[in-house]
Protein backbone atom coordinates (compact mmCIF):
# COMPACT_ATOMS: atom_id res chain seq x y z
CA UNK A 1 0.00 0.00 0.00
CA UNK A 2 1.67 3.47 -1.06
CA UNK A 3 0.66 6.96 0.68
CA UNK A 4 -1.65 8.62 -1.49
CA UNK A 5 -1.27 12.78 -1.58
CA UNK A 6 -3.57 14.95 -0.08
CA UNK A 7 -6.09 17.23 -2.17
CA UNK A 8 -4.19 20.47 -2.10
CA UNK A 9 -1.25 17.75 -3.31
CA UNK A 10 1.36 19.22 -0.91
CA UNK A 11 2.09 16.44 1.39
CA UNK A 12 1.26 12.77 1.66
CA UNK A 13 -1.37 12.12 4.35
CA UNK A 14 0.11 8.94 6.70
CA UNK A 15 -3.38 7.66 7.20
CA UNK A 16 -4.06 7.33 3.34
CA UNK A 17 -3.01 4.24 1.30
CA UNK A 18 -3.68 3.43 -2.38
CA UNK A 19 -4.79 -0.27 -2.46
CA UNK A 20 -5.46 -1.14 -6.35
CA UNK A 21 -8.09 1.87 -7.10
CA UNK A 22 -9.20 1.62 -3.69
CA UNK A 23 -8.79 4.78 -1.35
CA UNK A 24 -8.03 3.24 2.29
CA UNK A 25 -8.05 6.05 5.11
CA UNK A 26 -6.57 3.82 7.98
CA UNK A 27 -7.28 5.35 11.60
CA UNK A 28 -4.48 5.48 13.95
CA UNK A 29 -4.52 2.60 16.52
CA UNK A 30 -3.98 5.11 19.57
CA UNK A 31 -7.15 7.19 19.82
CA UNK A 32 -10.42 7.61 21.58
CA UNK A 33 -12.92 4.37 22.24
CA UNK A 34 -15.17 3.97 19.82
CA UNK A 35 -18.44 3.57 21.81
CA UNK A 36 -21.49 5.43 19.54
CA UNK A 37 -22.36 6.20 16.40
CA UNK A 38 -21.32 9.86 16.72
CA UNK A 39 -18.24 8.67 16.71
CA UNK A 40 -18.73 6.82 13.18
CA UNK A 41 -19.93 10.16 12.06
CA UNK A 42 -17.06 11.77 13.59
CA UNK A 43 -14.20 9.40 11.76
CA UNK A 44 -16.09 9.69 8.82
CA UNK A 45 -15.68 13.72 9.10
CA UNK A 46 -12.23 13.08 10.12
CA UNK A 47 -11.53 10.97 6.18
CA UNK A 48 -13.85 12.78 4.39
CA UNK A 49 -10.56 15.17 3.15
CA UNK A 50 -8.67 12.08 1.71
CA UNK A 51 -12.05 10.55 -0.61
CA UNK A 52 -11.64 7.32 1.19
CA UNK A 53 -13.56 4.85 -0.83
CA UNK A 54 -12.36 2.44 2.84
CA UNK A 55 -11.92 3.60 6.24
CA UNK A 56 -9.94 0.94 8.48
CA UNK A 57 -10.49 0.92 12.06
CA UNK A 58 -8.32 -1.32 14.28
CA UNK A 59 -10.20 -3.42 16.05
CA UNK A 60 -8.42 -2.10 19.54
CA UNK A 61 -9.98 1.47 19.24
CA UNK A 62 -14.01 -0.36 19.84
CA UNK A 63 -15.78 -0.05 22.91
CA UNK A 64 -16.46 -4.14 23.93
CA UNK A 65 -20.05 -3.18 23.80
CA UNK A 66 -19.76 -3.17 19.78
CA UNK A 67 -19.13 -6.79 20.07
CA UNK A 68 -22.16 -7.57 22.18
CA UNK A 69 -24.68 -7.01 19.05
CA UNK A 70 -27.73 -6.91 21.47
CA UNK A 71 -26.20 -2.89 22.51
CA UNK A 72 -27.11 -1.97 18.91
CA UNK A 73 -23.81 -0.40 18.79
CA UNK A 74 -21.82 -2.11 16.18
CA UNK A 75 -25.63 -1.77 13.86
CA UNK A 76 -26.07 2.06 14.63
CA UNK A 77 -22.24 2.75 13.84
CA UNK A 78 -21.68 0.53 10.59
CA UNK A 79 -25.13 2.26 9.74
CA UNK A 80 -23.58 5.60 9.60
CA UNK A 81 -20.92 4.44 7.06
CA UNK A 82 -23.66 2.59 4.99
CA UNK A 83 -25.26 5.88 4.85
CA UNK A 84 -22.75 7.63 3.89
CA UNK A 85 -21.73 5.10 1.59
CA UNK A 86 -18.09 4.21 2.48
CA UNK A 87 -16.62 1.00 3.27
CA UNK A 88 -15.37 -0.25 6.80
CA UNK A 89 -13.14 -2.40 7.52
CA UNK A 90 -12.52 -3.59 11.35
CA UNK A 91 -9.07 -4.54 11.64
CA UNK A 92 -6.97 -6.92 14.03
CA UNK A 93 -7.45 -10.10 16.36
CA UNK A 94 -11.61 -10.71 17.14
CA UNK A 95 -11.14 -14.25 17.96
CA UNK A 96 -12.01 -13.76 21.66
CA UNK A 97 -14.67 -11.53 20.55
CA UNK A 98 -15.99 -14.88 18.24
CA UNK A 99 -15.16 -16.95 20.53
CA UNK A 100 -17.62 -15.65 23.41
CA UNK A 101 -20.97 -14.77 20.99
CA UNK A 102 -22.23 -17.32 18.00
CA UNK A 103 -24.42 -13.85 17.04
CA UNK A 104 -21.16 -11.71 16.22
CA UNK A 105 -19.64 -14.60 14.52
CA UNK A 106 -22.63 -14.91 12.12
CA UNK A 107 -22.67 -10.77 11.96
CA UNK A 108 -18.73 -11.48 10.91
CA UNK A 109 -19.17 -14.22 8.70
CA UNK A 110 -22.32 -12.46 6.73
CA UNK A 111 -20.51 -9.36 6.84
CA UNK A 112 -17.15 -10.33 5.01
CA UNK A 113 -19.64 -11.76 2.20
CA UNK A 114 -20.26 -8.49 0.96
CA UNK A 115 -18.38 -5.24 -0.06
CA UNK A 116 -19.54 -2.75 2.52
CA UNK A 117 -18.45 -4.15 5.89
CA UNK A 118 -14.89 -6.05 6.89
CA UNK A 119 -13.65 -7.90 9.56
CA UNK A 120 -9.88 -8.91 8.90
CA UNK A 121 -6.67 -9.66 10.97
CA UNK A 122 -4.62 -7.30 9.17
CA UNK A 123 -4.22 -4.66 6.46
CA UNK A 124 -2.57 -7.36 4.59
CA UNK A 125 -5.73 -9.59 4.27
CA UNK A 126 -7.53 -6.36 4.04
CA UNK A 127 -5.23 -5.76 0.55
CA UNK A 128 -6.07 -9.27 -0.57
CA UNK A 129 -9.61 -8.32 0.10
CA UNK A 130 -9.58 -5.27 -2.13
CA UNK A 131 -7.15 -7.43 -4.93
CA UNK A 132 -8.21 -7.82 -8.64
CA UNK A 133 -9.28 -11.79 -7.45
CA UNK A 134 -12.32 -10.45 -5.20
CA UNK A 135 -15.42 -9.73 -7.50
CA UNK A 136 -17.49 -6.23 -7.61
CA UNK A 137 -21.35 -6.74 -6.69
CA UNK A 138 -21.46 -3.53 -8.81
Amino acid sequence: MSAAITPDGDQPDAHVRQVGETTVYVCDVAGPSISSGQDAVDIIGETWHSRADLVAIPVGRLNEGFFTLSTGLAGEFIQKFVNYQVAIAIVGDLSAQLAASSALRAFVHESNRGRQVWFLRDLGELAQALGPARPSSD
